[in-house]
């Protein structure tokens, strides 16, 4: 299938989205698209397969002007969006997910759910993926949910498939599966438009990139013919001298210490500290109990035995607001159910974790609320024409910063970053690490769990590699290498 968009303009009332972009897609290419969070990458998708309606421009499929009303129009010639933010239905099982609105019936219109369960482990066999189909899809971590939005996309007879950071809670070994999938489509004709911010995959898997800026396309290239540097600058308009800042640590006393922590079905034994002004990374392949030792210790999950000791004192945290009373911050992975209120403001979701900070007496200072939410916007350059916008109008980055931003202005002693900088552009990851490196600058200890290596390589101070539940180890910086972590979270030592 053959796509051409030309001179696509888009706006949402006062703002413009869109200014005349242009975009090619060829048959059986991977084609990347990349920009900074809110460049117009997923509203110029969005307009192709009919989810907006463009305000000017043409769009043509195999030569012919073509204009789709609904996904579901564009789904059925073939056009299939794996979005970023995901769309399971929690409360249906796995299977009923993959097969919503695409159910296999018998000749008497019953539910051949066994040719169903028959399609659905094929597709999880490819994938390399092993998730029961009865499984209520809530009670799945954000990267198998992930992988069943993947299996779901290669179910339809899909010619384009768009992948909105496809990989953003994946680990390696789950992503080279993925590229293996994508190699083969693509072998079968299948075009792929790739939507990251991973510059290390956009230069494994893709033929071409088409970079854009503020609502315009800035350039079209073959991989071969640009660089890692020549990216970013075009889509940033400014140099990037290095990925990670450099990090001069000066370590405190320790803040928060785990002992023996252990909750039945997801973690056993669990222990660490971290240090005043440090970094401890948490690395491990998806489903080793990474996240869910994050959630227990904010209080979100049961502990079932071991202790939690902050500056030298046991704490009993049950819930969040135990955590957040005894200077806790945890960032949540899943920044659309857990980390806002999407229909809030931008200053509403700021201020929910702060209000003590603003009141008096049991009344709010709208000024000094309103403040502290513009420094906050400022310092972590969020876009947005005002704080008043909902979160939920914000491209998925800039969610991401106010997530982040309505944590650091807890003023914490311990911050929780769990995939920090998950569906963030290059420009934006670096802001994010700067300001980590000025949290701990100020003697805040920071935990951060990333999925993906390189960061855990280039911010953290030690590692702690997690495999089935267990801390299988912890190396120092010196000793942290991508196949020493690899090693201990298979298992090996």
């Amino acid at each position: 299938m053959h796509i051409q968009m030309h001179n696509i303009h888009k706006a949402f009332g006062t703002n413009q989205v869109l200014s005349g972009v242009d975009f090619e897609l060829q048959e059986g290419e991977v084609h990347a698209l990349m920009g900074e969070n809110g460049a117009g990458k997923s509203t110029l998708m969005n307009i192709l397969i009919g989810l907006h309606q463009r305000d000017q421009g043409t769009i043509k499929i195999d030569g012919k002007e073509t204009y789709f009303t609904s996904p579901k129009e564009a789904e059925k010639l073939g056009i299939t969006f794996i979005h970023q933010e995901l769309n399971v239905w929690p409360e249906m099982t796995v299977l009923d997910n993959l097969f919503i609105g695409k159910e296999v019936t018998s000749s008497f219109g019953l539910l051949n759910t066994r040719q169903m369960k028959a399609l659905a482990k094929e597709q999880f066999s490819k994938l390399s993926v092993d998730i029961p189909l009865e499984r209520p899809a809530g009670e799945c971590s954000v990267g198998q949910q992930q992988m069943i939005e993947i299996a779901k996309a290669l179910m339809t007879d899909a010619k384009v498939i768009i992948m909105d950071e496809p990989t953003a809670a994946l680990t390696e070994r789950e992503i080279q599966k993925l590229f293996g999938v994508i190699t083969s489509l693509k072998k079968n004709g299948v075009s792929i438009v790739y939507i990251s911010h991973r510059m290390e995959e956009i230069f494994t898997i893709c033929d071409r990139i088409t970079i854009m800026r503020d609502g315009r396309t800035v350039d079209t290239q073959s991989i071969p013919q640009t660089s890692f540097d020549e990216v970013v600058r075009k889509m940033v308009g400014r140099e990037l001298t290095e990925r990670y800042p450099s990090r001069n640590p000066s370590y405190g006393d320790v803040v928060l210490e785990v002992r023996n922590a252990s909750s039945k079905g997801l973690f056993h034994d669990v222990s660490f500290h971290v240090r005043a002004g440090e970094i401890l990374g948490f690395s491990g392949l998806m489903g080793s109990g990474r996240t869910e030792i994050m959630r227990t210790i904010f209080g979100l999950d049961t502990m079932d035995r071991g202790e939690v000791i902050i500056r030298g004192k046991k704490v009993n945290i049950r819930k969040p607001v135990d955590a957040v009373r005894h200077g806790i911050g945890f960032i949540t992975e899943d920044r659309k159910d857990e980390g806002l209120v999407l229909d809030f403001s931008i200053r509403e979701n700021m201020a929910l974790p702060n209000l003590f900070s603003f009141s008096s007496k049991g009344f709010i200072s709208t000024a000094k609320e309103q403040e502290f939410v513009d420094t906050l916007i400022k310092r972590l350059q969020i876009k947005t024409q005002s704080s008043e916008t909902a979160a939920r109008n914000l491209s998925g980055g800039n969610q991401q910063k106010v997530v982040i931003a309505k944590w650091v202005g807890i003023g914490p002693s311990v911050l929780i970053l769990d995939e920090p900088t998950r569906g963030v552009d290059v420009g934006a990851k670096r802001e994010i690490y700067q300001l980590m490196n000025e949290l701990t600058d100020r003697g805040v200890a920071i935990i951060m769990v990333s999925s993906e290596l390189p960061e855990v390589l280039g911010m953290s101070d030690r590692i702690a590699v997690v495999h089935e539940g267990h801390i299988s180890g912890v190396l120092s910086k010196e000793e942290a290498t991508q196949e020493n972590i690899m090693t201990l979270a298979t298992g090996g030592q």
